[in-house]
């Protein structure tokens, strides 16, 4: 192929969003647009194509593209749709960018004006995988969460009509399962639709301005009788002069009720909740100066290899301790979508026997996009 008519092939692909690369008809790469460079990596041109995409299936179909006679046709995918006669579409996992990539990638023929060779177009679909097998998991957690409490209260209910009929302790106790069971799942439910209308906001930004001081107090009076019962002191630091940060006062009051509700349940052995509301001249990742608010206990801590996780769905330390204490698993994932929506960050510092502190960063004025 000539040095003009590799230049108008590499100026084709410049146009391409998606990774492309192309081929001569020796299968040797002659050119690669910016996104095909920063999947595969640089120096990609004048190296043969097996070279670039180590992968049998795509190797085949690039063959089969330039020498359709010579090599037999790819299987067809039947969750991909049916391409032109000519055109070889497949799925396959690649390494690519230092990890697997789930891509359809999608073989044609370079137009004849421009000579023999192939264009090789990679649609990265692990970003769709993942979201999809979050879907899956999702159902699953919540088909799990329901069912379980369900069934217990229909066997209590055919027990009650059949050999505890006439048994008022029985009956007393079946009943107060039953409603503690029924508590949670309402509890399940509500958060359910809360955590849906939190993502479904997540990408506006808060537009109101609110006193933080003054909001963290108001949460702080409306706990304190929950942490004397449980036998918690709270100590409060920094929240006694008004401050304004943008943001919407009904999600921060639910971020800091439930990390307050927490430390309770969870860090309440040792009988200690501290609330610090101090100012961060420079956030790196804000870019500007931010409000932090620590909330620590001095209860068990938390097994580090847990940290990552503790904002997933459904994602528990200690199931059967946290379904005692009426724990649905979707409190943390609320409070990160919430401080995702305020342009903030929520930080965990934990080891086991030394409490845990989380931090919850506001910016204090509205960043830039």
């Amino acid at each position: 192929m000539t040095r003009d008519a590799q230049r108008r092939v590499a100026g084709f692909l410049d146009g391409v969003p998606v990774p492309m690369l192309a081929v001569d008809g020796r299968a040797r790469t002659i050119a690669a647009n910016p996104a095909a460079e920063a999947l595969f990596g640089p120096d990609l041109l004048d190296r043969p194509f097996v070279t670039v995409l180590r992968h049998p299936a795509v190797v085949e179909a690039v063959d089969w593209v330039l020498y359709p006679t010579a090599h037999p046709a790819p299987a067809p995918d039947p969750e991909l749709a049916t391409p032109p006669e000519g055109i070889a579409t497949i799925r396959a996992v690649i390494t690519a960018d230092g990890r697997d990539v789930t891509a359809a990638i999608t073989v044609a023929p370079l137009p004849a004006a421009m000579g023999k060779g192939a264009t090789i177009a990679v649609l990265d679909q692990s970003v769709a995988e993942e979201a999809e097998q979050m879907r899956r998991d999702f159902v699953a957690n919540v088909s799990h969460e329901l069912k379980t409490p369900l069934t217990a209260m229909i066997g209590f209910i055919e027990t009650l009509r059949g050999p505890a009929r006439h048994d008022e302790k029985a009956r007393d106790r079946f009943l107060d399962i039953m409603e503690r069971e029924a508590g949670r799942m309402n509890r399940l439910v509500s958060e359910l639709l809360s955590l849906s209308r939190v993502q479904s906001e997540e990408r506006r930004r808060p537009t109101a301005s609110l006193d933080l001081a003054l909001l963290l107090r108001g949460v702080v009076a409306t706990m304190t009788p929950v942490a004397e019962a449980a036998g918690v002191v709270i100590e409060a630091e920094g929240m006694s002069e008004s401050l304004r940060v943008p943001g919407d006062a009904d999600q921060l009051v639910q971020v800091f009720q439930n990390l307050f509700e927490n430390a309770i349940k969870y860090g309440g052995s040792g009988g200690y909740l501290g609330i610090r509301l101090r100012r961060v001249e420079y956030e790196p990742l804000m870019r500007g100066p931010a409000w932090a608010v620590d909330v620590q206990d001095r209860g068990e801590g938390i097994d580090g290899m847990h940290l990552p996780r503790l904002t997933e769905r459904f994602y528990r330390v200690d199931t059967h301790r946290s379904r005692a204490q009426g724990g649905t698993g979707l409190g943390l994932a609320i409070v990160k979508h919430i401080i995702n929506r305020h342009r903030g960050r929520l930080r965990i510092d934990s080891q086991r026997g030394k409490g845990s502190t989380f931090t919850v960063i506001l910016p204090e004025t509205t960043a830039r996009e």
